[in-house]
């Protein structure tokens, strides 16, 4: 299939490299020049402008949008719905609010386009593991983009199937192979969105581990009572056969192995409102969530003082995505 690609930063770049290895042809489009240079030297078409990036395709037109949520993407979506036409394609592959999504839907259905919301994890690392895609929106437009969604996602790979997992209860079958298609317009980013408010609960959980276990060699304790603990190998044993391995303790093991003090992170850790999002749609559904607003209000609280939890934090968030610490 041939599609565009607009936004080509540390998510959006890697996709279109992954599509253009299972055989797609990827027009890209960034407003950094460069970026737009270094997809084209690995095949993709360079376009200078949206009007370039529309007059590259053919109808239906595919559009997938990889920017920041917020005004970046809310400014794409609305220049493309300016030049597509009716029966093109127009996906938001970043991590929008899903309320906007559904407006969005509406919008551009009302113009004869259509709209999907894909929420896209995989991080820096999606280019070789592939992508897990939770898609929102028709069907039948899920159904035509078939073939690129299963060329982004990882498939079934090495990981062992689920017991009692059986097609005729219902299961969908992309599943297994890392993709859904989850509902209507804004299905798919609210499901990203408590993907990304769950992980937040995680990271906090390892990051405060990680914490009490580096305090026991503290002078405040009894001497008898004081270990210089291995960072560095407890996260790599538990890795290995523990119930608590995951990619996170993974990360967090990478990291460690790098630097055990992860002197490099200050420890203010950043968020990117998925976490507050998860929040209030736990507030307007009265479903309480006790470790995700705690793992939430901590990131706040380390803009203000700073622990080796939010180190590790920081570290993971690094690791994962390649993100950067929140700014003094």
């Amino acid at each position: 299939m041939r599609l565009a690609v607009i936004g080509l930063g540390r998510m959006g770049g890697n996709i279109a490299r992954r599509l253009m290895r299972a055989g797609h042809e990827v027009v890209a489009f960034d407003r950094n020049p460069p970026l737009v240079q270094a997809i084209a030297a690995d095949g993709a078409v360079a376009a200078s402008s949206l009007e370039a990036v529309a007059g590259e395709l053919a109808s239906p037109r595919i559009f997938w949008v990889m920017l920041p949520a917020g005004p970046p993407t809310e400014d794409t979506v609305r220049a493309l719905a300016q030049l597509a036409e009716p029966g093109d394609i127009v996906i938001d592959g970043g991590n929008s609010y899903y309320k906007d999504d559904i407006r969005r839907g509406r919008e551009l259905g009302q113009k004869g386009l259509r709209y999907l919301d894909v929420g896209t994890s995989g991080g820096v690392w999606g280019l070789e593991r592939g992508y897990c895609l939770m898609i929102g929106g028709d069907a039948a437009t899920v159904a035509h983009l078939d073939p690129l969604f299963a060329s982004l996602a990882p498939g079934l790979g090495a990981v062992p199937r689920t017991p009692g997992r059986l097609a005729q209860n219902g299961e969908a079958p992309r599943a297994e192979r890392g993709y859904v298609h989850a509902g209507p317009a804004g299905a798919g980013h609210f499901v990203k969105m408590v993907h990304n408010g769950i992980e937040y609960g995680l990271m906090q959980a390892y990051a405060e581990g990680f914490d009490i276990l580096k305090a026991r060699r503290s002078e405040r304790l009894p001497q008898d009572e004081r270990f210089d603990l291995n960072l560095t190998d407890i996260a790599e044993v538990w890795r290995r056969g523990s119930v608590v391995s995951s990619w996170l303790l993974d990360l967090t093991a990478t990291a460690l192995a790098k630097d055990p003090l992860l002197s490099q992170f200050s420890g203010r850790v950043a968020d990117s409102h998925e976490g507050q999002w998860t929040i209030e749609a736990a507030m307007e559904e009265a479903v309480p969530v006790n470790v995700l607003s705690a793992a939430l209000f901590a990131r706040y609280r380390s803009r203000e003082a700073q622990t080796f939890a939010d180190q590790v934090l920081s570290a993971m968030r690094f690791e994962f995505g390649g993100h950067a610490e929140a700014p003094p």
